[in-house]
């Protein structure tokens, strides 16, 4: 019998916080979801980890079969305060008892005007800020971009290589990796253009030298008159977790100011505590004009956001800006609970500690291994890079099999990377010492086999 024939399993800290295998990956359970989800599931709709999931939280994340994995990819990077978080659920039950939506743009609560209060006052800068309420990363993008047109009365936006940023079409457009997010899809929105990122491990520039690259082509290809925005990952997410080197997000804000262009962060991978810091852009020292968030803002719920300098955010008229659940209010409930336990629990200090446990050992194992070319990120948010030793060129397969080594051993790891060769490390800051270190030990171990 499965563990969904008996009592429910209940979620959050209070599950065992162990790697635990019943069976081998997937077992009998979960391969009978699986083969449901082949029959009724698009196959467009992939997934990366064969189980049936039935609880989760802390570090672990708990299948039908009984077999209890190691966590270290939070359901890229969304569950950042940890699965289940008993604040986050508490004022998920108190407000759906009082109710589940009544548009916000119909009939406006309280719940959204506190969230966009909270957006306004956690985001860089001390200026004047207004913020609107998505439902998803790629909303929240593509509504920046409007804002930055509205406001500029430009078209033009540049987006930089490796970048991510959604799959709706201007999203798709944006985003950089053709396989598997844009293949077959387009045509694509026009208007948008694509800049050198500052790629420091591959293109060996410092931050100026990239940003002159950048601004040049910038300056060449579409002129500054036309352009309405530059948009840019802090910290890189599906592109491999690129750091850039120091000076080049700060030259390109200034670049941005002097030449009346919007610069919008987006941050929906590296906000909320994920970096260390509560958004990424606190640690370049850069004030963007528009910062995109989603993912980390509600324990687990879709809720995203546009916060930005007050007279940008006014520039669209009245109903150019919202969609029908834009801030629903359950979303909103978990937003403000998680937003609390973020800041009364420092879990941007948990962060830093979990991130010098995921750089010390990589770069242990660094030391021994040239497979692994490269080790970069911020606080939780921690990458390896993997290449052919006597090349340096990106080696796919072996990022592909440590990976999925590791999901065999009960381990959750989640690949990405413009090249597909790269292991982000994105743990729950729920996560215990214990089972982050018991999961470097299988990743380790999965390297040294493969």
């Amino acid at each position: 019998m499965s563990l969904t024939d008996h009592a429910p399993l209940v979620g959050g800290p209070s599950l065992p916080q162990e790697r635990r295998l019943v069976t081998p990956i997937p077992g009998p359970a979960s391969q009978e979801l699986l083969a449901r989800k082949a029959a009724a599931v698009a196959s467009g709709v992939g997934h990366t980890v064969p189980i049936h999931a039935v609880a989760a939280g802390g570090g672990v994340v708990v299948d039908a079969d009984g077999n209890s994995l190691i966590d270290l990819g939070s359901g890229i990077a969304v569950t950042t305060v940890g699965n289940a978080h008993p604040a986050v659920v508490a004022a998920v039950q108190a407000q759906v008892a009082q109710f589940t939506h009544t548009c916000f743009m119909i009939s406006p609560y309280e719940s959204y005007v506190a969230v966009a209060e909270a957006l306004n006052r956690l985001t860089p800068g001390d200026h004047e800020k207004k913020s609107a309420l998505f439902n998803s990363g790629a909303e929240a993008v593509e509504n920046a971009v409007k804002i930055a047109r509205k406001a500029t009365g430009r078209q033009a936006v540049v987006a930089f290589d490796h970048a991510y940023h959604g799959r709706t079409n201007l999203t798709m457009a944006l985003t950089a990796k053709s396989m598997p997010y844009k293949s077959g899809f387009g045509p694509f929105a026009s208007e948008v253009y694509r800049a050198p990122m500052s790629y420091p491990f591959r293109d060996g520039l410092s931050g100026a030298d990239a940003a002159a690259k950048a601004i040049s082509l910038i300056e060449k290809q579409i002129g500054a008159d036309n352009l309405a925005a530059v948009l840019i990952e802090p910290i890189q997410g599906e592109g491999g977790f690129i750091v850039p080197a120091d000076g080049f997000l700060p030259a390109i804000v200034d670049w941005c100011r002097a030449n009346g262009v919007v610069f919008i962060a987006d941050e929906v991978q590296s906000g909320f505590a994920r970096t260390g810091a509560m958004f990424a852009s606190d640690l370049f020292g850069i004030v963007p004009d528009l910062v995109t968030t989603a993912k980390g803002i509600a324990g687990g719920l879709p809720l995203a956001a546009v916060t930005g300098r007050a007279e940008l955010m006014d520039a669209a008229h009245a109903g150019g800006l919202g969609g029908t659940y834009g801030g629903n209010p359950i979303a909103c409930a978990a937003a403000l609970a998680a937003i609390q336990a973020f800041e009364d629990e420092d879990l941007s200090a948990r962060a830093r500690e979990v991130g010098e446990v995921l750089v010390g050992r990589l770069r242990s194992i660094q030391s021994s291994d040239p497979r692994v070319g490269d080790v970069r990120g911020r606080g939780a948010m921690i990458a390896a890079e993997f290449v052919d030793p006597t090349t340096g060129q990106p080696d796919a397969a072996l990022a592909g099999a440590v990976a999925k080594a590791c999901i065999a051993e009960g381990v959750i790891v989640l690949t990405c990377g413009t090249y597909g060769n790269v292991i982000r490390f994105l743990p729950p800051l729920s996560i215990p010492d214990h089972l982050l270190d018991e999961g470097l030990d299988v990743v380790a171990a999965a390297l040294a086999a493969a």
